[in-house]
């Protein structure tokens, strides 16, 4: 085959544009580190480091959710230990005030520092998060959850929601908790029922109590304990609460137990002051009801105690209950028996408020536990995701440091044979 000038020129070039375009490449290859520079380096993994690489951000927003999770987290269980550091003083302060012997101005005294509790309770519950959410607001994160105060009332604004954040692709994770169930639904008394100081009947029932309102109990007596023996036969009163009522005659007092106007003992049970009256119902057929109360002191005639199912109870309608009881003027020895009735069942309800707080903060402290599990498995995957995506992108530097030279060397050679051969003309002879 016969081979012009321009033919030798032309593939000269060709090859030293090939070598020039490899040798660049894998410059191209070495400066970044990578072993795909473009998709059609390698189609297949170019694939599947795409694939592998979406997965990975996922992960990475994963992880950035379990910061934001941690925080919140921590940030409420923060709030919730100050409110349980809270319940160490109330605690002291109801022993306090439980005193009997403390005169109105003394109580008074109490008074005021239970009100700034009630606020600094107020305030902690009406806390925000570093986004200016309110934590105890449910996902209603933009409104006051609590509103009122000591004499009006505090209501609860929020809802029950939970705000919650994805941290991996199977875990959701409740970052916040509804005030109305870390402040709101705690139940009053043991639980099952709560026992109070009711109304001196005049007249025996039925009830409803007639018009105008009976005055409260004028004896000495009050509740001094409930107890619940047998949660399972517990039964809660038809009529909405049981009464128990005294009557003294001759020097002897006993007591009749009522389910509404209907009598629930064949015969009255013998009164002993801190002995248990045990609610049962001995008419036939005859009903134990798994449960006591405790009366101390001296009943007078028709003095009651009420009994109810336990309902639930806010924090703060407890400690007002309290701070109302504190205020109160009364000295007679019928105004203490009360007194110490309402203390004695506020300190009752405080605690199984700072019960519901530890509860609250223990499931805090579970879920900043799984928290921290899904997030070592996080990085484990990571770690994996990494490892595929070096495996299908990554450059061997020491083959591709070898290939360059290569490439270098073959370019020269390309180069100086280009020289030669293009100097192959019949001309260079004539």
């Amino acid at each position: 085959m016969r081979i012009s000038t321009s033919m030798i020129f032309a593939a000269g070039v060709a090859d030293i544009n090939r070598q020039m375009a490899d040798t660049v490449k894998l410059q191209q290859q070495i400066a970044a580190k990578k072993r795909i520079i473009n998709p059609s380096d390698d189609p297949v993994a170019a694939a599947q480091a795409l694939q592998v690489q979406q997965a990975k951000d996922t992960n990475d927003q994963y992880a950035t959710n379990i910061k934001y999770a941690n925080s919140a987290l921590g940030l409420e269980s923060g709030y919730l230990s100050n409110v349980n550091d809270v319940f160490g003083r109330l605690k002291e302060l109801v022993v306090q005030a439980g005193d009997g012997t403390l005169t109105p101005s003394q109580r008074s005294g109490i008074a005021v520092e239970l009100r700034a509790r009630f606020d600094g309770l107020l305030a902690i519950a009406n806390s925000k998060d570093a986004s200016g959410q309110y934590i105890f607001s449910g996902y209603m994160g933009d409104t006051t959850p609590f509103t009122g105060t000591v004499d009006t009332g505090v209501k609860y604004q929020g809802d029950d929601g939970q705000r919650q954040l994805q941290i991996s692709a199977s875990h959701l994770i409740a970052t916040s908790d509804s005030g109305q169930e870390v402040f709101g639904r705690i139940p009053n008394g043991n639980g099952t029922f709560s026992a109070t100081y009711g109304s001196n009947l005049a007249l025996p029932p039925p009830f409803p109590l007639p018009a105008p309102p009976l005055p409260p109990n004028i004896g000495t007596g009050s509740v001094g304990g409930t107890t619940v023996t047998d949660p399972a036969v517990w039964k809660a009163p038809t009529s909405g609460s049981y009464s128990i009522q005294f009557s003294v005659s001759g020097g002897v007092t006993t007591y009749q137990i009522y389910d509404g106007a209907t009598p629930l003992l064949a015969t009255p049970g013998a009164y002993t002051s801190g002995q248990s009256i045990e609610l049962q119902k001995t008419t036939a057929p005859a009903v134990d009801f798994g449960a006591s109360v405790t009366v101390t002191g001296t009943p007078a005639n028709g003095d009651t105690f009420v009994v109810s199912p336990s309902t639930s109870q806010s924090l703060f309608a407890t400690l007002a209950n309290l701070i109302h009881a504190v205020e109160g003027t009364g000295t007679t020895a019928a105004d203490v028996a009360r007194y110490q009735t309402d203390v004695k069942n506020a300190g009752i309800d405080l605690e199984n408020a700072r019960v519901n707080i530890v509860q609250a903060d223990a499931a805090l402290g579970g879920r900043m536990n799984e928290v921290d599990t899904v997030s070592s498995i996080n990085s484990s995957v990571d770690l994996q995701y990494q490892q595929t995506l070096s495996n299908l992108q990554d450059l061997d530097m020491v083959k591709a440091l070898t290939d360059l030279t290569s490439k270098q060397t073959q370019l020269d050679a390309a180069q100086k044979s280009f020289v030669s051969t293009s100097k192959l003309s019949l001309f260079n002879y004539l």
